[in-house]
């Protein structure tokens, strides 16, 4: 959707660093898009473009009359991709070189779903009461909220950051959402334990049997926003090889309990690299696929993901 601006809100975003809005945006506490009825979706602001993805919680933007400004997501860490990470500031993750190499991938992930949600997109801007307007470097800090969705949350939600403890006001829910990530291991909450085995269920029986590849089920997101089966790309899941040694995954299969199928083809997974296969139709890279189907795949109500290797051995299997 998009947000009605008027042209004197944006001279006062760009003049006086937003210093010109008095109070806290309006918020909708009804329930959101995406699934998000747990957090209130913030009425954006001013509208804008996005220009450029710098990493996980930092973009580029333009406004209406042209000129730019850079945003840093409030209330929200993602692993750096630019520089090292420390290991020390996610709770739980190793302070080893396999704790540091997992959180690299995570935080490659977080880039390529701002990346694929925002860049280039129209989304709105909103800012919190108890935060100051700009932060360090002279970077807006603000919510980010496109289709209803506000992506500060979700990344949050997904396991692709860690809350940035400051005093915004949805601070608690933000910790629920990262307390829930880190129970279920979504996203980087995996580098907890970058170097284990992963167990997957195996057979009917409901037999467990360990995976010696590494390769595991991250994420499943399989409730798009709105319309499933208009809104493919919103329905996807995420592999990640938690283990040591780069892994081919061609041939590998992903399907789902009625038996739709989708093989990879030339991709290697190297050690905490993660690939998301993504419904719809999309151009493929090292950490993007798409599955190119006309509907949803994924069950809102329930499901399960098969991951079968191309050499036969006991299927990877997970139900929501």
């Amino acid at each position: 959707m998009r947000w009605p601006v008027f042209g004197f809100v944006v001279v006062l975003v760009v003049a006086a660093g937003c210093s010109g809005f008095a109070g806290s945006p309006s918020q909708s506490t009804g329930a959101a898009a995406d699934g998000q009825s747990a957090i209130d979706v913030p009425h954006a602001v001013v509208t804008v473009t996005v220009t450029a993805v710098v990493d996980g919680d930092t973009i580029q933007i333009a406004y209406e009359n042209g000129t730019g400004d850079t945003v840093r997501l409030v209330g929200v860490d993602t692993p750096e991709v630019h520089t090292e990470t420390d290991p020390a500031e996610f709770e739980g993750v190793p302070e080893t070189d396999a704790g540091s190499a997992c959180l690299r991938g995570a935080g490659t992930n977080a880039s390529a779903l701002a990346k694929q949600r925002l860049l280039g997109e129209t989304v709105g801007l909103a800012f919190d009461s108890n935060l100051n307007r700009r932060g360090y470097y002279d970077r807006l800090l603000a919510y980010v909220v496109h289709e209803e969705v506000l992506f500060n949350y979700r990344l949050v939600e997904t396991g692709r950051a860690r809350v940035y403890d400051s005093e915004f006001t949805r601070t608690e829910r933000f910790y629920a959402a990262e307390d829930a990530a880190r129970s279920d291991r979504r996203g980087l909450w995996h580098c907890t334990d970058p170097g284990a085995t992963t167990r997957t269920d195996t057979a009917d029986s409901g037999a467990i049997t360990e995976s010696t590849s590494g390769v595991e089920i991250a994420t499943i997101h399989a409730d798009a926003a709105g319309n499933d089966h208009e809104n493919l790309n919103d329905e996807y899941l995420t592999l990640t090889n938690a283990g040591d040694e780069s892994v081919d995954l061609s041939g590998w299969t992903v399907s789902d309990a009625a038996g739709h199928q989708y093989t990879f083809a030339n991709l290697t997974l190297g050690p905490n690299d993660s690939v998301t296969l993504y419904t719809g139709r999309g151009t493929d890279t090292v950490t993007e696929r798409y599955w190119g189907r006309n509907g949803a795949v994924w069950n809102n109500d329930g499901d399960t993901v098969t991951v079968r290797n191309a050499s036969g051995e006991p299927p990877l299997r997970q139900s929501y």
